[in-house]
């Protein structure tokens, strides 16, 4: 059963992730602009699957050989899903959003994800904290690998949710994986 103290301590490292990911979403976005808003949806999809397959790698090896650790590649893998998100809400062409929309359209996702969350989390009460940090990834592949196969089928779908609510778990499960590895000691960004 939850207790209103996991709650309070889950929406307040919940959002202290999310804030973290916005500011270093927002420092990419001054150095770059928003470059990324030429990729499509499948492409954006492989990139948040090889940040995913490396972690995974780096889970089963025990050792890495690239500076950026798996919490950079958690917080990299919310950054493009709120991309994705973006993407395919956004009715404006291609190109440069000005910086102060960005922000918004960055928080008007995150708000929409965390609310999932926490309608999930009442009625699953908070399983999450009881599973592994390597479950979880494999659970991000496997969503992944569902939205590959929706992009495959052009977006058609006879019962599953689509590719935006896959998006919108993998941002929660990263953030829960953040979460944990915040609570066992290891540094975050």
């Amino acid at each position: 059963m939850t207790t209103t103290n996991n709650v309070k301590s889950t929406e307040t490292a919940y959002q202290e992730i999310i804030d973290r990911c916005r500011d270093l979403f927002e420092k990419k976005n001054r150095d770059y602009g928003t470059s990324w808003r030429i990729l499509r949806l499948p492409s954006i999809t492989d990139q948040i699957y090889i940040k995913a397959q490396r972690i995974r790698t780096i889970q089963e090896k025990g050792v890495q050989k690239v500076e950026e650790g798996v919490a950079g590649e958690f917080i990299g893998i919310i950054n493009y899903c709120v991309m994705a998100l973006i993407q395919s809400d956004s009715s404006r062409p291609q190109g440069d959003l000005p910086p102060e929309e960005l922000v918004a359209l960055y928080t008007r996702q995150t708000a929409a994800v965390k609310e999932l969350l926490f309608n999930k989390n009442h009625d699953y009460g908070e399983a999450w904290r009881e599973m592994r940090v390597s479950s979880m990834t494999d659970i991000i592949l496997m969503k992944l690998l569902r939205i590959k196969q929706i992009e495959e089928n052009k977006g058609q779908t006879i019962v599953s949710e689509g590719v935006r609510s896959g998006y919108q778990d993998i941002i929660n499960y990263s953030v829960f994986c953040l979460i944990k590895m915040e609570e066992c000691g290891d540094v975050i960004m």
